[in-house]
């Protein structure tokens, strides 16, 4: 509970086992967080018996892999359900450090934001906590490609560590987006298309040999799908182009 709002970490989870403990323990070490959502997306190994074991949490699994995004929408269909006032995602690989769950949930609990990203990028963190060169160049590429083209003003838009006020989570349209790793940046266009004001904090990050990753064919395709998210959202601001991506009908006063 942080300022009489609830908090609920939502976990995306597959193939986990070996790292949920450690990013648990450390996530209910911070204090703030009322419930752990953990969903499987029919992992091979034991995430989803192990998740079961730990105190509290709240635990789902696809009985088919289903994709990172449609793993998504379940986590946050089942935190809406609990009745979260915030909700923070983290990965259960133990890439983003869980300490900065307080900082994250105060920025939102006190109303001066929607929506907060753990930017890797921001105290130049990624190189030395492990981010591959060609990784880190794609990330700068595509964020001044997507700054330029939404008007935006992020240091990066491809962090997995994001937390969202409900009003976000209600408003958004996030069924009808992509049931694979476009998603993030699907969801995130649409916060700046409904204009919800983003923070962003430097968030240190480790890459271990048991942290999940795209392999760089997938990386690839979501590259090229970053850039047409993009373009679709310009062309949408400017009137040329019609998607359910991005609604007619707009929240401009806040």
């Amino acid at each position: 509970m942080f300022a009489g709002k609830k908090v609920v970490v939502v976990m995306p989870a597959y193939n986990a086992a070996q790292t949920l403990m450690k990013t648990f323990e450390e996530v209910m070490a911070q204090g703030v967080v009322d419930r752990v959502i953990v969903v499987d997306d029919a992992s091979h190994d034991e995430t989803a018996a192990l998740a079961r074991t730990l105190p509290g949490v709240k635990v789902h699994r696809h009985p088919q892999n289903r994709g990172y995004g449609a793993n998504q929408k379940t986590c946050y269909r089942m935190a809406l359900e609990e009745g979260a006032d915030i909700v923070i995602m983290v990965h259960p690989d133990y890439q983003y450090t869980p300490k900065l769950i307080p900082a994250m949930a105060s920025l939102i609990g006190n109303g001066l934001y929607e929506c907060v990203l753990g930017s890797r990028i921001l105290g130049g963190h990624a190189l030395r906590g492990g981010m591959p060169l060609w990784r880190y160049a794609a990330n700068r590429f595509l964020t001044l490609f997507e700054n330029f083209l939404t008007g935006g003003k992020l240091s990066e838009y491809h962090t997995g560590y994001r937390a969202f006020s409900r009003k976000v989570l209600e408003e958004l349209p996030l069924e009808g987006n992509s049931d694979d790793f476009i998603f993030d940046n699907q969801m995130l266009l649409q916060v700046l298309w409904y204009e919800h004001p983003i923070a962003e904090i430097s968030c240190p990050t480790r890459y271990y040999a048991d942290s999940s990753s795209i392999n760089f064919q997938r990386s690839v395709r979501y590259g090229l799908g970053c850039l047409s998210t993009a373009v679709l959202f310009r062309l949408s601001r400017l009137g040329m182009a019609r998607t359910p991506l991005f609604p007619d009908i707009r929240v401009t006063t806040r």
